[in-house]
């Protein structure tokens, strides 16, 4: 049996945070699809190619992860790729509420479908691509809170 899960989010821009919470999604799945949210509610700084283009870079060393473009409802995405699990990031108890809302509501459409919620490493556990937006925005050093290419296409954007 391939258990597959779907780790979903906006990832505007991907951050060292969210690669540590795919490495270890692949010690419970067999396969992990990273779904990047074209998400109309949000104006991202990064177009959806953009994300996945940065996303797909970043974990090309991980040997069972696919990175894909959705806007659909999650349910039914998850449905199309057969997978039975949901990744989703805690970092502090301010993210429970709403992603135990979610969860709720994904079980209510699909019972077959379970949410896991991982912590990040302790390094990580501020970390939000909110938060590396801001500082970049004012040309501030996200080194070590993004991957290379990520860091690279932030500082393009400072200096434009």
């Amino acid at each position: 049996m391939n258990r597959i899960a779907v780790y979903p989010g906006t990832f505007d821009p991907v951050t060292n945070g969210h690669i540590d919470l795919i490495e270890r999604s692949l010690r419970i799945f067999d396969q992990v699809i990273v779904a990047v949210a074209a998400n109309p509610k949000k104006t991202p700084l990064f177009t959806l190619d953009k994300r996945v283009a940065m996303i797909k870079e970043a974990t090309s060393h991980f040997k069972n992860v696919v990175i894909d473009g959705f806007d659909v409802l999650l349910m039914d995405y998850m449905k199309q790729k057969n997978a039975v699990g949901i990744v989703r990031g805690l970092r502090a108890v301010s993210d429970f509420e709403y992603e135990l809302q979610m969860a709720l509501m994904n079980r209510r459409l699909n019972s077959s479908v379970e949410t896991v919620f991982m912590m990040p490493s302790e390094e990580y556990s501020y970390l939000t691509s909110s938060i590396v937006k801001e500082v970049a925005s004012y040309c501030g050093d996200v080194s070590g809170l993004v991957p290379k290419g990520v860091m690279e296409m932030l500082r393009k954007k400072c200096k434009q």
